[in-house]
């Protein structure tokens, strides 16, 4: 899935709303769903621009280690099956 707008325009809007403008009248001149506007509230609400780019690194660095001890854990049953195998 494409991303259409970046975390720095999406806490843009989010400013914008809390400056004043109406939720309605905010999602029709940029383009995206009052659903939308709220998803991100609830993600970014409160947030900075670099506290929006550490969470993404944070969230990257994350699936990354996750990754890696799903692929130790693959590795260590595969050799606790072969050592059963052996004996």
């Amino acid at each position: 899935m494409k991303k259409r707008y970046s975390e720095e325009q999406i806490i843009g809007f989010l400013k914008e709303a809390d400056a004043g403008i109406p939720i309605k009248e905010l999602c029709r001149r940029h383009g995206f769903s009052e659903a939308s506007y709220y998803l991100w509230r609830s993600k970014f609400g409160g947030m900075e621009v670099s506290d929006a780019k550490r969470l993404k690194a944070l969230e990257s660095e994350n699936a990354r280690l996750k990754k890696l001890l799903a692929e130790a854990l693959l590795e260590n049953e595969v050799t606790k099956e072969v050592l059963r195998k052996k004996w």
